[in-house]
């Protein structure tokens, strides 16, 4: 509070210098000064940012990792100027400027790249003067200004708008706008004829309002450029309005006319720390785009990508290796106990050739006219109530088993017959599962027929099980032809 009086006491001198003729410069003259002021600090912020060089270190930040990854909390030290006028014009009691001082310290948390939250506490002294008498005050002389001593706090909401910048990994300049709400205390002096010698000064009776301090709301709102100077420090320009909650901040208010809210100005440059790990970034100059091009252009994240290519290649490999068939009697390679078996011949599931007490020829014809096809590469046919083979524990119907089935129901549709679809299953497993295996065989078979056209009531189901075998169980051959469903008319 001392280094902020000494500031104040300082511009309270240097504003009544003739060099600068404050006390005669207009309401006009301000906001043209203003506005030059506003382009001017955007044309140093352009040209600051043209001549940066482009940071090319990486962040060890991730996308989606966290506040935890970064540095969050900044403390800002800010001092300038204020006035009783701002640059959006409005009602002002006393029409001449006059310079005070001003200043705040912040307390800001990062909530996002582009959103902080920040804490202000603020104390000033605003000024005010004009060249005729401002009736309507309780004040013992005629009023010429006024002089308002303030102390305050807010809470206000900033957000950088410049934060994503797609020129350059890492900004230089961020602008932000912000707002907020708070209170303040404030005492006002009402000051007299400055050609009096000395000029009346008197603070403003307890008549007036109900206590010589003055306690009420206020809103805070700003603009400004903010510079990096490095991941800790950052320098800012900014300007600020309250809009005060009453119409006493001037210690004016008029008798008989309608109130308006008083408002003040505070024009300043700071400094800013942001504590935390020089291992982290600042959140607040982190550019999530530059982040996530990082992540995806990463080279340990290539490398994985490439190990994980060569692996399904691998992969793919494997299972071609697995499908392929050498000598094209339906079994894969590496499952070929008898490779190069000849084109034709009929094989077991191991790839070797069925052999019974009959001769290979006979049992091959036996196979083929069951199941409608050789299981290799012999020929279809389609001989009508020919026995539908299945394969080991499967009720699901082979593709080669269609012109069998398709010659059945034809006959059936033209001849109006009934028919018996009996199943039959091999002797592995309990003879319960076996049952049931062999009825969902000849439901097969039946919702076939019946999808062709057939009369569901000209089919008759039923399941025998491991019952009735046509061949020996005890081997592969046997077993082979008792998977079946055979037709009886």
């Amino acid at each position: 509070m001392v280094m902020i009086s000494n500031i104040i006491t300082k511009f309270e001198k240097k504003s009544q210098l003739k060099l600068f003729n404050l006390k005669t410069m207009n309401y006009s003259t301000l906001k043209k000064t203003a506005a030059l002021s506003i382009v001017s600090l955007m044309a140093v912020g352009a040209a600051s940012a043209q001549s940066s060089s482009d940071s090319t270190a990486k962040t060890s930040a991730k996308i989606f990792g966290g506040s935890g990854q970064y540095n969050t909390w900044t403390l800002g030290l800010n001092a300038g100027v204020t006035s009783n006028m701002a640059v959006i014009g409005g009602v002002n009691n006393f029409s001449t400027l006059e310079i005070g001082a001003g200043g705040f310290l912040s307390l800001r948390k990062q909530v996002a790249h582009s959103f902080g939250i920040e804490g202000d506490f603020g104390v000033g002294q605003v000024k005010g003067s004009s060249s005729y008498a401002v009736g309507g005050t309780y004040a013992s002389f005629p009023v010429y200004g006024f002089s308002t001593t303030y102390y305050s706090g807010g809470l206000l909401g900033v957000i950088n708008v410049a934060t994503v910048d797609f020129l350059r990994r890492k900004n230089a300049i961020n602008f932000f706008v912000e707002a907020g709400l708070g209170a303040q205390w404030y005492q006002v002096t009402y000051k007299g004829n400055p050609n009096t010698n000395p000029q009346p000064s008197q603070p403003m009776s307890a008549n007036h309002v109900d206590k010589h301090t003055v306690f009420e709301a206020y809103v805070p709102t700003g603009v400004g450029i903010k510079w990096r100077l490095s991941d800790s420090w950052g320098f800012n320009l900014g300007y600020n309005m309250y809009f005060t909650d009453g119409d006493i901040f001037d210690g004016d208010k008029l008798v008989g006319v309608p109130s308006h809210r008083d408002k003040y100005t505070l024009g300043y440059a700071g400094l800013e720390y942001t504590f935390g790990s020089k291992s982290k970034p600042n959140l607040e100059w982190v550019n999530p785009v530059a982040m996530m091009y990082d992540e995806l252009n990463d080279p340990t994240l290539k490398q994985e990508v490439e190990a994980l290519k060569g692996r399904v290649s691998n992969v793919e490999k494997a299972v071609d290796d697995l499908k392929k068939d050498s000598d094209g009697d339906g079994v894969a390679d590496q499952f070929d106990k008898c490779p190069n078996t000849p084109a034709g011949t009929v094989v077991d599931g191991s790839g070797c050739p069925l052999k019974t007490g009959t001769d290979t020829a006979t049992v091959g014809k036996m196979i083929r006219d069951a199941m409608g096809s050789g299981r290799g590469t012999g020929t279809v046919t389609g001989t009508a109530y020919s026995n539908i083979q299945f394969e080991f524990d499967s009720s699901v119907l082979r593709t080669s088993s269609y012109p069998v089935l398709d010659a059945t129901s034809a006959d059936l549709r033209s001849s109006g017959k009934t028919v018996w679809v009996n199943g039959y299953a091999s002797s592995e497993g309990t003879a319960a599962h076996n049952m049931q295996l062999s009825k969902d065989r000849a439901n097969s078979v039946k919702t076939y027929l019946v999808n062709s056209g057939v009369d569901a009531k000209h089919i008759k189901v039923k399941g025998y099980g491991e019952t009735h075998p046509i061949a020996d169980n005890s081997t592969e051959d046997g077993r082979v032809l008792n998977r079946r469903v055979e037709f009886k008319k």
